[in-house]
């Protein structure tokens, strides 16, 4: 959230509008105590030390001051500031629907389970929101036990500058950088092992793709070191061999890595919002993802779907991951044929997250807060 915040920030400044951060410091954090416990004393210089010294500065404050919260998980800090003109940026509300039990795939400990609570009591003091998705919008207003004043829905935008990149000069450079064949193309999957990336079941989808398939593209994981599960699924796979992971790629990296791909699977359980599907589409990149919002909202008609990996026994799994592998031949099959029309819905759908345009949805909300 502190580059979520910094990039709040950087849009007001640039509006001429004063900007001041306040945010907690580590104090209790940087005593010399087990690495066990550090997480505990940064509580405490969260929801302990700085409310002290915070309340004192929201009373320097001009009256049109805005106090903005970058995250609804800051929701122990908004009664600090809910009797002043404020507003809630939400993300997505994963953490507190684990915490009740709402998502099997992610079970919550007794006190993760507290600790969201903790959180929701605090946001429930809020009254003006923004959601990144309509998806997130709904879990808001579910957990919120009273109207909000102010409710609205601003997408996230392409927050870095990206310059498009010729396909066989990305693929010589994939190739040089892993020592894959990656001449004629590959499926390519960005994501980390959170549980709701559903890295295994990229896995599932491409082994079951290989199985109809008669050409064998290359499958490329880029992000985190994969956790012992994933490894485990990778060395089990028939086309081990053909599966590759790639850790700790910089933003050139992974930008030739979207421009080079045949196409980018992306079938997340859940997301806030699902930042790789327009990285994808900016670089000319076809995206297969999961057919729920929020991925649906963010690729629009752009995207190609798939149904969502089902909790169940592995014959169901299975008959998941061959009609997701259909979708995949399919969609292959259609960028043969005429990629170009698949790349021209992409760009369209891009410019719905153009960074000037979302910048001025929020400065304009902003506004709207401090006016009313």
């Amino acid at each position: 959230m502190p580059r979520y915040a910094q990039f709040l920030g950087n849009i007001l400044s640039e509006k001429k509008h004063n900007v001041t951060y306040l945010t907690a410091r580590p104090v209790f954090y940087k005593l010399p105590i087990p690495s066990f416990l550090k997480k505990w004393m940064g509580y405490i210089d969260q929801y302990v030390v700085f409310p002290i010294s915070v309340k004192k500065k929201i009373k320097n404050y001009p009256d049109d001051t805005l106090f903005v919260f970058a995250d609804h998980a800051l929701g122990p800090w908004v009664p600090l500031a809910s009797h002043r003109k404020h507003i809630i940026h939400c993300h997505d509300f994963l953490a507190q629907r684990s915490a009740l039990d709402e998502i099997p795939e992610n079970i919550t400990s007794w006190t993760g389970k507290k600790y969201q609570s903790y959180i929701r009591r605090g946001y429930q003091k809020g009254k003006n929101f923004i959601s990144i998705s309509k998806k997130t919008q709904t879990d808001l207003h579910r957990f919120l036990l009273r109207k909000p004043d102010l409710s609205s829905v601003v997408y996230n935008c392409l927050n870095r500058q990206f310059t498009a990149i010729d396909v066989n000069e990305a693929r010589l450079f994939i190739q040089s950088e892993t020592k894959v064949d990656t001449s004629s193309g590959y499926i390519l999957h960005v994501g980390g092992n959170q549980w709701y990336k559903n890295r295994k079941g990229v896995i599932e989808i491409y082994e079951a793709w290989r199985d109809i398939s008669e050409i064998s593209l290359p499958l490329i994981l880029v992000g985190e070191t994969p956790d012992m599960s994933l490894l485990e699924k990778k060395s089990q796979s028939r086309y081990s061999k053909d599966i590759y992971v790639v850790t700790d790629a910089n933003d050139y990296f992974v930008d030739m890595a979207y421009s080079g791909a045949s196409v980018f699977l992306f079938p997340s359980l859940e997301e806030g919002f699902g930042w790789p599907i327009i990285e994808a589409m900016n670089f000319g990149c076809p995206v297969i993802t999961t057919g729920e919002p929020p991925m649906s909202e963010v690729g629009g008609d752009a995207a190609f779907y798939i149904d969502k990996r089902p909790q169940g026994n592995n014959e169901q799994i299975n008959i998941w991951a061959r009609k997701s592998a259909e979708v995949l031949n399919s969609v292959l099959d259609t960028c043969v044929e005429d990629k170009s029309l698949v790349m021209k819905k992409g760009y369209d759908n891009l410019k719905r997250f153009d960074a000037k345009k979302i910048a001025d949805e929020i400065e304009l909300i902003y506004k709207q807060v401090i006016m009313a």
